[in-house]
């Protein structure tokens, strides 16, 4: 009981970044960093198995004072929604750290430390009560994720490092203003629970939704402050856009449901048919900028504008189903998306070349890559048996319960869906060896294995019995809809 559990997950990465600043060997660096990844992961198994799924309470909670006569406080705990999110974060850090073992050759020292102290503030964000502390990680997530872009990136990396920095500047400035405002009309407190436990007049809440929206917006990426995420994907290093499309994605959405839903539950109702008509229109736009796409890592970042797309309307949905399915998809994109990505890093080691035209017949010289490529394009395409299926049908359903219009936008967006990633993957695998494939090419050995069999895992697993995981959401998803539609119909 007196472990502080939460603390040494998010310090701990912090910490073995604080150890890899002594080491002088970029092998012993990079084995260390892959034993902290790796033992973070194993506190967040530990913290799932002792999860709690009978209660919507916080659990594992810590608070101490830290700035009291500010209120400020140092305050963590997990619910059913965060939880999945600090687990998909350990997760993919360690598969970060695999997927940079060989296309990391310079500055490797200095890339670990940024790679583990982004992981450090990213499970800061999931697990933080208090809304200072709060700030304080997600502002902090820029500085190693704009190094990571900037210092390790392609050619036009600082253009997409800078891009990417002041459009989550921007949004986090108001943000910041948002958070003052909240400070001032909810009690002069920072405490999350608190706030959340507020009845502010619908003006205010109408104010705070909008300055929330611009800052979480950008994050998602909601069209149309989305075109930073293709420029940084495409220049970012493979584990940088392992860290985007997995996680940092996933803070705008999850911005939403701890603070605009609960805190502002009046003004969430209200601005909801916006909510549903803006993600219906990322569906269908991203589907068809990916549709015209010859760069592969330019098409899997269009992608996941448009699947990001079916996570805000399953929040917004405001139904179970759809809050539900809009949650677990959250976990879904960041395994599949975040899988992608890593053999678009894979296969760009080997050939030096991300245009779709210059692959082909990659079937027959690396089966086993084509094989696993499958398994993930079909998760992305909603395959019955795989993870997103499960999340893609609660989030239509309550999509179409919400509003029919928004359900059958989404449904054209499914079949863009289909239409892209399997004609990228005819084009890629299949048909007869590419004439212009001038690059040596051999399949995935035992390391990158490694970095695949865990997230194929979590695709079978939740595609056939995903049960445990909406076991975890769904007290949570009920007692946030309570909060919703309780404030309302007080009203």
């Amino acid at each position: 009981m007196g472990l502080p559990l939460l603390s040494l997950i998010v310090f701990t990465p912090a910490a073995g970044a604080a150890v890899l600043m002594f080491l002088r060997s970029d092998a012993a660096v990079r084995w260390m960093a892959l034993g902290v990844t790796v033992l973070d992961l194993a506190l967040c198994i530990a913290m799932l198995v002792g999860f709690d799924t009978t209660t919507h309470a916080m659990q594992f909670t810590e608070t101490r004072p830290w700035v009291p006569a500010l209120g400020i406080t140092y305050a963590l705990g997990i619910d059913g929604i965060s939880a999945l999110f600090v687990f998909l974060t350990a997760l993919l850090g360690s598969t970060c750290v695999l997927a940079s073992w060989v296309a990391i050759d310079r500055k490797v020292k200095e890339f670990m430390v940024s790679l583990l102290a982004m992981e450090a503030l990213m499970l800061g964000v999931f697990c933080a009560l208090d809304l200072f502390l709060f700030y304080v990680f997600w502002e902090a997530m820029l500085i190693p994720m704009y190094l990571i872009i900037g210092v390790w990136g392609g050619d036009g990396r600082v253009y997409a490092a800078f891009k990417f920095f002041l459009y989550t500047l921007a949004g986090s400035v108001l943000f910041l203003v948002g958070v003052i405002v909240l400070y001032f009309n909810g009690g002069e407190t920072f405490d999350i629970l608190a706030l959340t436990a507020q009845d502010l007049p619908f003006r205010v809440q109408s104010w705070l939704f909008f300055a929330f929206l611009v800052a979480f917006a950008v994050k998602v990426p909601m069209v149309p402050v989305h075109t930073w995420l293709p420029d940084a994907h495409v220049q970012a290093p493979t584990a940088g856009s392992i860290i985007l499309a997995g996680v940092l994605l996933k803070m705008g959405a999850y911005g939403f449901l701890r603070f605009s839903l609960p805190m502002l539950p009046e003004a969430s109702v209200y601005y909801s048919t916006l909510m549903l008509s803006l993600s219906a229109l990322a569906i269908v736009y991203g589907g068809l900028l990916a549709l015209a796409q010859d760069d592969l890592k330019k098409l899997v970042a269009y992608s996941s504008i448009s699947h990001m797309g079916f996570v805000t309307m399953g929040i917004f949905a405001l139904n179970l189903r759809g809050l539900e399915g809009g949650i677990l998809q959250m976990f879904n994109h960041g395994v599949t998306t975040g899988a992608l990505f890593l053999f678009v890093g894979l296969i760009y080691e080997r050939t030096h070349t991300r245009s779709i035209a210059d692959y082909g017949g990659l079937m027959k010289t690396a089966p086993v890559y084509t094989a696993f490529l499958a398994l993930f394009i079909l998760s992305s395409m909603a395959l019955p048996g795989t993870n997103s299926f499960v999340g893609e049908l609660l989030v239509l359903s309550g999509g179409f319960a919400a509003n029919l219009a928004v359900g059958a936008a989404a449904v054209l967006g499914a079949l863009l869906g289909a239409a892209y990633l399997l004609g990228m993957y005819g084009k890629v695998a299949l048909g007869p060896v590419s004439a212009s494939a001038r690059f040596k090419r051999r399949d995935v050995n035992a390391r990158e294995i490694a970095a695949i069999l865990p997230l194929t895992v979590f695709v079978l697993w939740v595609g056939l019995y995903p049960k445990p995981f909406l076991n975890i959401i769904d007290a949570s998803a009920k007692h946030l809809l309570a909060q919703v539609h309780g404030e309302e119909s007080g009203q």
